[in-house]
Parts: C-alpha cells; structure tokens; sequence
C-alpha cells in the first residue's frame, strides 16, 4: 500500500499515532508537510528519505524530518515490519538546537542508537501523550448518579476521569478524525478531536506482539481514518487490546492544556534521546563521564569513592586511579568543587540563610561550609552573596 501526496495535518494541529506496518507500506510527499514529523523506531525498520539523504531507522532511531521539504518513507526493504510512533507538531525555538548536531541533510535528523537504558522512558512519553492528548481538567461539580443503561457506556461518561473512544459509534468517531485532519472543519471546530483506528490483520509470519497492522497507518489504504498522515479514508472502527494497540490516533487542536501536556511529552522525548547520545559521543572513559555526571546532578548527595565507584561497576582503587588520570583530581575533590559551585548558585538566586544552603549543597555544618567556601572564592558566604547581588 503506498500513498502519494495524501492528506496531511493542517500546521496548527498536533497529531499523533502509533503504527505497525507490514511490507509495501509507503508515504510520499512530493511537497513535505506543513508541520515538522517525528518517527520513534521499536522493532522493525523504516526507510526514510528527505533533503537527498537516505536513512536506515532501525529500533533506537529517532528520525526527526522539518515542514516543507520533500520526503518519502517506508518499511525497509527486507523487513518483516515497521513498528513506530509518530508525531506531526511544531517545534519550540529550543528544539532545533538539540537537533541541530544530529542534520544529515537540510531538515532531516537522525538521533541514531539511544541507549536501552531510556528507550522504555521514551515509550512511556509517548503512551502519556496519547493519553494527555484527551485530557480534561476535573470537574468543578458532582454530577448525578447515573441511571442504569442497558449496552455500552457512553465513552463521555462524567464518571470516567479520562474517557477514550474506544465504545464510541464509529461513524461519529471516523467523522471526527476526518474533519480534524482537514476535512473540510476549521481546527476550532474539530478541538480535541480523538479517533482509535482499526487494524488490520497481522502480516503472516508477524510476531503476536505487534498488536496487529494499522490500516490507517501513514500512506495506509483500506480501513484507513483519512487523514491520518498518507491515509487515504475508509471506515474507523473500534475494538483495541492494549495500551498502545497500533493504529491508534489522536488529534489536538487549539492552545489548551492537552496541547502543553503533548508538547511537554514531545519535548521529553527529544531532550532524553539527543542528551543521551551525546553522553555516549563525547570524549574519555565513560565510566568517568558517568561518574561527573551523577555528581553535577546530586551535588548535595553524600558521595563517597566507594560509592561512585559502585555506580560505575567499578572497584574503589581502579576508580579513583582512572578519575584522577583522566581529570587530573581525585574524585572527592570533584565532589567539593561541585558543591561549591552549587552553593554559590544558591546564594546568589535564593535568599536562603547560609545554614541551610551549607545542608542543600552537602556540607556537614555551617562552619565547616564557610571556611570552604572562603578558601574557594576567597570571601565568607555572606559576603560573596552580598556582591554579586551589588
């Protein structure tokens, strides 16, 4: 199945979708999208081609593609599937510069291989997201009890603090989804609007895990909630098993507070990706890099040699012989200087008495705190604060 130039979100929503798609899946935009596109890899492979730069993204791969430039991606040749999260959005100022170091060609991004150890947090920021994408706040009234239906619950239940569509009618649910994804309702009008998209059946030979196919996966054909990023129409029906059964779909319009709560699990998913492959890139030992890190992190925590040495799966003696190779200082002297720093810092933004800024930065007493900081900035406490603030 293979789209072309299909309906694509209108730049002021927010749309997002979780998909497993089988072989010959494929979307083409000959010209791009209004909005910027983000793909997260789980299992699979896709194929992802923009601003002449061809990539492989593999599980780990985060592929960030920019408004406005050609583009064109499917399921990998040879692989058996492409199981992704998606999400249509515009960027925040700051967003394009975690970005920036991760460009393979004018607006395509690849943030390649992030490491196990925070995949399953990107996973649960987009679970959130799609959650958050329908979020209300609570009701400032008690409604009244409600009496007994026979059949299913209405899906806007004022019982139910976070509703879904799962039990809602179809026809009204794929009308919703069509309208809020351009089809001929202005975005104020389509607010809020949520779709849960059918799947098709698995590909033959696919894990059991996969969750079935989405037909109304980008570019799908048959089945497909139109709009949905290459989707070409058809009937949305109901039925998911599981959290994130692919194929589900949300659509957020406007400037309330789902849109922040989206954007907010958006944000999360590009700092934890592009942080933690720059962690991986940098220069020296990793396991000294891991050690500094936690120290700048929890300056006030009351680390010894032994246990950073712990927390880097590494002994006592190697440790600090490797930290003081590689620093030029022994790690409790990295630990000082650290809480010193953190120390001026809270002098100078709070107005905290030295007391509690000496226990906030890790210091067993005032005293011993002051006579530290004198020796590191060559004034008492007081008196550093007293100058900075003039």
């Amino acid at each position: 199945m293979t789209a072309d130039d299909m309906t694509v979100p209108a730049a002021e929503l927010i749309v997002l979708g979780h998909y497993d798609q089988p072989p010959g899946y494929a979307t083409r935009r000959a010209s791009g999208a209004p909005s910027w596109l983000l793909m997260w890899t789980q299992a699979g492979e896709g194929l992802v081609e923009q601003g002449g730069a061809a990539l492989r993204a593999g599980p780990g791969s985060l592929v960030v593609l920019a408004s406005g430039e050609p583009h064109h991606y499917r399921v990998a040749p040879g692989a058996r599937r492409w199981r992704f999260w998606w999400v249509h959005f515009q960027p925040r100022p700051s967003w394009t510069g975690w970005l920036a170091p991760h460009a393979l060609a004018p607006g395509c991004h690849l943030v390649a291989d992030v490491p196990e150890a925070v995949r399953d947090r990107i996973d649960a920021a987009f679970r959130r997201a799609l959650h958050d994408a329908r979020w209300l706040p609570p009701a400032s009234y008690a409604p009244a009890p409600a009496a007994p239906q026979e059949g299913p619950r209405s899906p806007y239940d004022p019982k139910d603090p976070a509703p879904t569509l799962t039990d809602a009618p179809t026809a009204a649910g794929e009308t919703a989804l069509r309208e809020a994804m351009g089809g001929g309702t202005r975005p104020a009008e389509a607010r809020g609007a949520v779709e849960r998209v059918s799947a098709a059946p698995a590909p033959e030979g696919a894990p059991e895990e996969s969750g079935g196919t989405a037909a109304g996966a980008p570019g799908g054909s048959g089945g497909t909630a139109a709009g949905a990023p290459g989707g070409s129409g058809g009937t949305a029906a109901a039925g998911w098993a599981g959290e994130t059964a692919a194929g589900e779909v949300a659509v957020v319009a406007g400037v309330g507070a789902a849109r922040e709560l989206v954007m907010g699990a958006v944000e999360e998913v590009l700092v934890v990706a592009t942080a933690s492959v720059r962690a991986g890139e940098e220069g020296g030992d990793g396991r000294v890099r891991r050690a500094l890190a936690l120290i700048a992190a929890e300056p006030g925590a009351p680390h010894t040699v032994g246990s950073l040495a712990r927390a880097v799966a590494l002994s006592p003696s190697r440790f600090a012989h490797l930290f003081a190779e590689e620093t030029g200082r022994s790690p409790m002297r990295a630990v000082r200087e650290a809480r010193l720093r953190h120390a001026a810092m809270l002098l100078e933004a709070t107005d905290l008495d030295v007391g509690r800024v000496a226990a906030a930065s890790g210091f067993v007493s005032p005293f011993h705190f002051s006579r530290a900081f004198r020796r590191e900035h060559g004034v008492p406490p007081r008196a550093y604060r007293a100058r900075v603030r003039g």
